[in-house]
């Protein structure tokens, strides 16, 4: 591969005269133009970008950035592709490039992404699993880096992010459960700090309280957001003197988790417990009895996250213009067999 002196030591011009036909410059002729871009071609001609992007203060780079550790490599892949596929799919229209950032689960999310701030690899950043207060927040926000969220925060007042319901789906999980007889109904939280477990457990209580349902803090159970932590709501469920008869998942791939712990204890779901799983996902899809979730598009969630970040930088806001900052992006219920049967009324 050649740099740009050999290609114009290859061709006998100037090196100014390839970068300006390289570049498209009207002030070079048609002829010299082709020459240039057959030589280039020829002899493996790569631009420096980095180079490029030096002078011109721009890296034309995206970073997303999302938690890696075990949980999320195993279960959360298929999640975060789908996004990024809608994001590619907005970025590509401005030749903006898109990299994931993965924060090494043994490292605080605000110091990684400090570095990452001052080593300037991106123009603009998206966050993901916002905290109830996050620090990052406040920081790309005195960096003055154009950024949106996946996930509110009680920090982002100002600035812009999309979040998917989880009011929404706490309130219509509870209130299809209460409408088939349930009265003790559990929930899966996260056992992190992360703002949707806060929004989902909130949006519980209030949907448990419309229907005159005591809020009980022992059908609460604390788990990380994977097949295991499903796994862990099943036995704590066990243990219960007073056991509930349904329980709400904050995480899609808990169901497998949780199937699991139940048939040990030979409880049959959707006859001995109803369920309810959050996001519709393709490796809990073979689950019988079939499973009661919602349904989202990642790739249209991805492309309205694309275009949101793009509507925060002068270079691209032109090209959406009028963009709401702030978007609660909904989910439609899936109605399985996992809760489809109806207690009878005491």
């Amino acid at each position: 591969m050649k740099g740009i002196r050999q290609l114009a030591e290859h061709l006998d011009i100037s090196i100014g005269t390839v970068s300006r036909a390289l570049n498209g410059k009207p002030d070079v002729n048609e002829e010299t133009r082709k020459r240039v871009l057959a030589a280039a071609e020829e002899l493996g001609y790569v631009a420096n970008q980095s180079g490029r992007a030096l002078r011109q203060g721009t890296t034309n780079v995206i970073g997303l950035m999302i938690e890696s550790n075990k949980d999320i490599v195993e279960d959360s892949d298929n999640f975060f592709l789908g996004v990024t596929r809608g994001l590619q799919s907005v970025f590509a229209r401005h030749k903006l490039d898109l990299i994931m950032l993965p924060c090494p689960s043994d490292e605080d999310p605000y110091e990684y992404l400090k570095r990452m701030v001052a080593r300037r690899v991106v123009d603009a950043m998206i966050i993901s699993a916002t905290q109830r207060t996050d620090k990052r927040i406040d920081l790309l926000t005195k960096a003055k880096i154009p950024f949106v969220s996946l996930g509110r925060s009680l920090s982002s007042s100002n600035s812009s992010w999309i979040d998917l319901d989880f009011d929404g789906v706490a309130n219509s999980a509870v209130d299809r459960l209460v409408a088939h007889g349930h009265r003790r109904i559990a929930i899966a939280a996260p056992s992190n700090d992360v703002n949707l477990g806060y929004i989902f457990l909130d949006g519980y209580r209030r949907a448990l309280d419309r229907h005159g349902i005591a809020y009980d803090l022992s059908l609460v159970i604390r788990a990380k957001t994977s097949e295991q932590g499903g796994y862990q709501v099943g036995h704590e469920l066990l243990q219960l003197a007073d056991r509930p008869t349904a329980v709400i998942l904050i995480y899609e791939l808990m169901a497998i988790g949780l199937y699991r712990r139940l048939s040990e204890a030979s409880i049959t779901p959707g006859r001995d417990l109803a369920i309810i799983g959050f996001r519709e996902e393709p490796r809990a899809k073979f689950l019988q009895p079939a499973l009661t979730c919602f349904r989202i598009s990642l790739r249209d969630l991805g492309a309205e996250l694309g275009e949101t970040l793009l509507a925060t930088m002068p270079a691209y806001g032109h090209f959406y213009p009028n963009r709401p900052r702030t978007m609660i992006w909904p989910l439609e219920l899936v109605p399985g067999e996992s809760d489809s049967f109806h207690l009878k009324a005491e």
